[in-house]
């Protein structure tokens, strides 16, 4: 089912490769910190459909207001996660976590799981990178927002913190 989802995300982010490389690799690094920090196969699945559809509320976003600030991705996406979930066939409990992650993903302050602990690691491996942040910025990240062993590795390692 996952593999139908990226399929279906990778066709509503058409023509915009760089959203499309963007969950793909915050979906590859979720999967990976999910399974070294032995996540149940129920978690995972509800991590790695919260990993494709996270940033699902940028489009709407930027056709309503004209901009995609976290807030605003966070407000516009997770109908469209639900919408997009229940064609596929997720199990309620499924959509209902997903929904909640992608209408949180930017709120740093309330991290209630390990899926979304996860999920915003993996964010910030690709955010930082994508945005060419300095070393010191994530090195603030690095103590201010991982929790994981995993992540705290991929975090040391990828920019020597």
């Amino acid at each position: 089912m996952i593999d139908d989802l990226m399929m279906k995300m990778v066709e509503y982010y058409a023509g915009d490769p760089h959203q499309i490389q963007h969950f793909i690799k915050v979906h590859s690094y979720s999967k990976l910190i999910g399974a070294k920090e032995n996540a149940s196969p129920e978690l995972m699945e509800i991590l790695e459909a919260a990993a494709v559809v996270h940033d699902i509320g940028i489009k709407p976003s930027m056709e309503k207001f004209g901009r995609a600030d976290g807030s605003l991705q966070e407000q516009e996406g997770p109908a469209i996660a639900e919408e997009m979930l229940r064609k596929l066939h997720f199990s309620e409990s499924v959509i209902d976590r997903v929904s909640y992650l992608v209408a949180h993903h930017h709120t740093y302050t309330k991290i209630d799981g390990l899926d979304y602990q996860i999920l915003v690691e993996a964010d910030f491996l690709v955010n930082l990178h994508e945005a060419k942040q300095s070393r010191e910025r994530a090195e603030a990240v690095y103590k201010n927002i991982f929790r994981t062993e995993t992540g705290k590795s991929l975090c040391r390692q990828m920019f020597l913190v």
